[in-house]
């Protein structure tokens, strides 16, 4: 067993963690291991059975040289303070430097009891567990930012929700679990040394690129964890992703997407849509995902202004100016990645407007926006008025046919001119389009299915699907029907957060 930890973060302050070991299960047996992404972490398994990977990735057995921690962070939920929240349900074995020289973290979930669980028992279900493998992993060959899965373990216990169900463990991998929250717990306490301590090992880590002696490094790692986030979640808007649960604990300073609770991807358009069974107001919103990562933002700023040069006001005035820089970051990033969604090879003025009007044309008629997008590729060489487009019309769901057909045939024909005009080499157009518009997301119907049947003991339908999601961008026949949307009564309508 070789799993090389260098354990950097139990170098930090202590208050940052508190050490504790997993707690045992009775009978582990191991669902799925990720050998591509150990070999990557050069974590040495090859050799070894499904019965001990099982042991060493429920924390039945601990591997050599590992530090586990549960770390500490707080935040707000749904826009209220919560100063102590942490590792619940989670610990981290160590981190390690991967292939690339990168420092990962390697972090068991569902692992038992740490100080920070509150009331909790510390378990997750099969079902969360699950779930957050399937869509880390898609993300991941999406090419979106995104925490790891290494191992998938059933417990051979029973954890109690609103019903009785089989529990599991779930290894994930990230660049690193700090969170804006990690922050707000040490500001909330006024510790600025920690801050400090922790704001240097995040520029060692994450953003090697600044000058660890420039006077304003601070100010310009602030303005680095804006720029990714505002990147990370114009990619999440192009691909249709609601994370559902958009806490400031949930968002990393890596710029990692993270905590894949009551996400889902959309099926029909729809600006306001909402699946977290949590999200009662429509808070965490798909249109509104923009607006609430510049107010997670904000409350970043807050925790590190004591780090920022000058006095008080002048390190708020700074921090503003930054913060108010955010929509344009965002908007760049968004204007660029939905121009290439629509072929073009660079963003011009009327292109952010195009797009606009396709969306609300998409809305109106309630159509699969990840089938559009990819279908519109095949429009390069072929009529738009007719074939693989229009036949979305006859889709469940689908409004006002008619009238919806004939606005977007008059969009089609505009959008057909323009790539003409602008684009000489239709061939690359169609190749740069099918590189960005995936033919299959992890759609919610389809991970329920998986769900569902392994709470049976039946694997092949979640192995299946895992298959599938590690080639998003290519049409394989044999993976067609992850293609298409759901049924009426297939539909997902709820999703839930699991803990």
């Amino acid at each position: 067993m070789q799993i090389p930890f260098v354990n950097a973060y139990t170098q930090l302050p202590e208050e940052c963690f508190q050490r504790v070991s997993p707690t045992p299960v009775q009978a582990p047996q191991l669902i799925k291991f990720n050998n591509e992404l150990a070999r990557q972490l050069g974590v040495n398994l090859d050799g070894d059975d499904t019965v001990f990977k099982a042991q060493l990735f429920s924390g039945n057995r601990l591997p050599e040289n590992s530090d586990p921690i549960a770390m500490a962070y707080g935040g707000h939920q749904f826009g209220y303070p919560n100063p102590e929240l942490g590792d619940g349900r989670a610990i981290l074995l160590g981190d390690v430097v991967d292939d690339q020289g990168s420092l990962r973290d390697i972090q068991l979930k569902g692992s038992g009891r740490t100080p920070f669980s509150r009331s909790g028992d510390g378990r997750s279900p099969l079902g969360p567990a699950m779930r957050e493998y399937l869509l880390c992993e898609a993300m991941y060959h999406l090419g979106v930012p995104t925490t790891r899965a290494l191992a998938l373990v059933t417990s051979g216990e029973w954890v109690v929700r609103q019903m009785r169900e089989p529990g599991a463990i779930f290894t994930r991998v990230a660049a690193s679990h700090i969170r804006v929250g990690t922050f707000e717990y040490f500001a909330m306490r006024r510790r600025k040394k920690t801050i400090r301590a922790l704001a240097d090992h995040v520029l060692e880590r994450h953003y090697p690129h600044i000058d660890p002696q420039a006077d304003d490094r601070y100010l310009t790692l602030f303005k680095s964890i804006c720029q990714r986030q505002a990147e990370l979640i114009a990619q999440w808007m192009l691909l249709g992703f609601i994370h559902g649960v958009m806490n400031t604990d949930n968002m990393t300073v890596s710029g990692e997407t993270i905590d894949y609770g009551p996400c889902a991807f959309m099926d029909a358009y729809q600006a306001d849509k909402v699946y977290s069974s949590i999200d009662q107001e429509g808070r965490y919103a798909f249109q509104n995902q923009p607006a609430i990562g510049q107010w997670n933002l904000s409350r970043l700023g807050e925790s590190m202004v004591s780090l920022f040069s000058g006095g008080e006001r002048t390190a708020i005035a700074l921090a503003t100016e930054v913060l108010d820089q955010f929509s344009y970051m965002y908007a760049h990033a968004w204007e660029r990645g939905m121009s290439q969604k629509l072929g073009f090879s660079e963003v011009k003025e009327g292109d952010r407007q195009r797009a606009l009007n396709l969306l609300s044309l998409l809305e109106q008629a309630g159509l699969d926006f990840t089938l559009f997008f990819r279908r519109l590729g095949h429009m390069i060489h072929s009529d738009p008025h007719s074939g693989l487009l229009i036949e979305l019309f006859s889709l469940p769901g689908c409004r006002n046919h008619l009238p919806a057909q004939q606005s977007l045939q008059t969009w089609l024909d505009e959008w057909r001119h323009e790539l003409k005009l602008r684009e000489p080499d239709l061939e690359q157009v169609k190749v740069r389009m099918e590189s960005v518009n995936p033919a299959i997301i992890p759609r919610n119907h389809r991970v329920a299915e998986a769900i569902k049947a392994a709470e049976e003991g039946d694997f092949q339908v979640f192995e299946n699907l895992l298959q599938a999601l590690q080639k998003p961008y290519q049409e394989d026949p044999k993976f067609i029907q992850y293609q298409q949307p759901p049924l009426p009564e297939q539909q997902v309508l709820r999703t839930f957060c699991g803990t």
